[in-house]
């Protein structure tokens, strides 16, 4: 065990003090949820880093998920020939590859696997799984069965899932729908893995499974924080019960994969749709912010970095260290964690990904705590995305779920940090897990 190991382990603990901070009723707290969302974490974390048949369990599911995306490069050299091609690689015929093009390497991948999510779906492996992860939290951690639910809907899909708990939203505590939001935003769909993972594999063999891991942890994180941030002072309808998902099953598995694969191309377009708008965005603001920044320094003999990404990575740069990142990685790392908020996760996981190939992150335990840090939906994009998307399941809902938004942002983000935590806390440089 290292100091930073340590240090994560207090991380999480300066992370829980942060939102009690921001609480809006600092007087409730609700210590079984907390011990209990840690206790999971902890228990899930030594599985995976400590004992060897997690470690194995790990691994399988690495090879798994890479096997499944090496599947759907199939379909996408069919379709797109050269341009599917990973950086480095030569096709069949002797054609080398492009470069980069994240539209034809990386998107049809969502498409695949959002339509094995929906195969998934038919044959009952994903609604069981979901089941299983609600009656744990319902159990232990003594919450509704709806928020539950979601927030177990939410280690396996992303925006499907205030779906199933559509017929209970409308009665939902304020509570309760800020757990929603807070478990949407810090957890990352099943279908949208397969681009980080594209991203990364190269220079981080076993990122597929750190991401599984994440996804799970990040649930009970979500949970804990959210519960920290809106405490529970109402009574749920749905408190210690057990809930079923609720979804239309299709009538046969051929229908089940069309519908998910053409929700998997509304979902590439969307992500397609936001990087277009919200890059452009950030570099118009980047703009506005370094000339105004340009003469501040001028004035006063500074060389503080105007950008947008440089004033978030200050922001985040004391959570960075909290985390167990190393002073000599914190700098670089607080910058691509920051610009997170603004300019989606794939921004994000790309310029990790060019960091680690640039040789730019000096410690290796860095690139393991940020992949857990960067696992989730927590930005502005997503923020509009789930208000919106939830608000057109409860109509009644609106103001309340408007209100909540940024509250459950600033939880998201927590939660995803406290999940790094984790990570942190058990990883070592000796661990197989990194597999460089």
């Amino acid at each position: 065990m290292e100091s930073y190991n340590f240090l994560s382990f207090g991380g999480i603990f300066l992370l829980l003090i942060f939102a009690w901070l921001f609480s809006a009723d600092r007087r409730v707290i609700n210590w079984r949820i907390i011990l209990w969302g840690i206790g999971l974490q902890l228990f899930f974390g030594v599985f995976i880093f400590i004992i060897p048949v997690g470690t194995k369990i790990f691994l399988i599911v690495n090879d798994l998920v890479i096997k499944i995306l090496d599947s759907a490069s199939a379909g996408t050299r069919f379709l797109f020939g050269r341009l599917a091609l990973p950086p480095g690689t030569v096709n069949e015929d002797g054609e080398t590859s492009l470069g980069a093009i994240l539209a034809f390497q990386v998107f049809p991948a969502v498409v695949f696997f959002s339509s094995l999510m929906g195969a998934l779906y038919y044959l009952k492996i994903m609604p069981l799984l979901i089941r299983a992860f609600a009656f744990i939290f319902t159990k232990l951690m003594r919450l509704s069965g709806a928020e539950s639910l979601c927030a177990s809907s939410n280690i396996f899909v992303g925006i499907e899932s205030p779906l199933t708990i559509k017929p209970h939203l409308d009665d939902m505590t304020r509570s309760e729908l800020c757990t929603i939001l807070t478990a949407c935003m810090a957890t990352i769909a099943s279908s949208v893995l397969a681009l980080y993972v594209f991203m990364l594999k190269a220079q981080f063999p076993t990122i597929a499974g750190h991401l599984v891991s994440a996804s799970v942890l990040s649930a009970p994180a979500a949970l804990v924080i959210s519960k920290i941030l809106l405490p529970e002072t109402d009574v749920p309808k749905t408190l210690g019960t057990d809930v079923k998902p609720h979804y239309e099953r299709e009538n046969n598995v051929i229908e089940a994969i069309i519908n998910g694969s053409m929700a998997g191309v509304k979902l590439a377009v969307g992500i397609g749709a936001l990087l277009l708008a919200f890059l452009g965005l950030v570099e118009l603001l980047d703009l506005i912010l370094e000339s105004i920044g340009g003469k501040v320094n001028l004035w006063l003999g500074l060389s503080v970095d105007w950008s947008l990404r440089g004033l978030l990575g200050y922001i985040f740069y004391p959570f960075t260290i909290i985390i167990g990142i190393p002073p000599s990685d914190a700098g670089a790392i607080a910058r691509i964690i920051g610009e997170r908020t603004v300019a989606t996760e794939v921004e994000s996981y790309q310029d990790l990904a060019r960091l680690i190939a640039a040789n730019g992150i000096q410690n290796p335990r860095s690139i393991v705590v940020a992949t857990y840090a960067l696992c989730g939906f927590a930005h502005i994009a997503s923020l509009a995305i789930f208000v919106g998307g939830i608000s057109t399941l409860a109509p009644k809902r609106i103001k309340d779920l408007s209100e909540l938004g940024f509250r459950a942002l600033l939880g998201a983000t927590l939660a995803c940090l406290m999940t790094a935590c984790v990570a942190g806390m058990f990883f070592t440089k000796g661990s197989i897990l990194l597999g460089r």
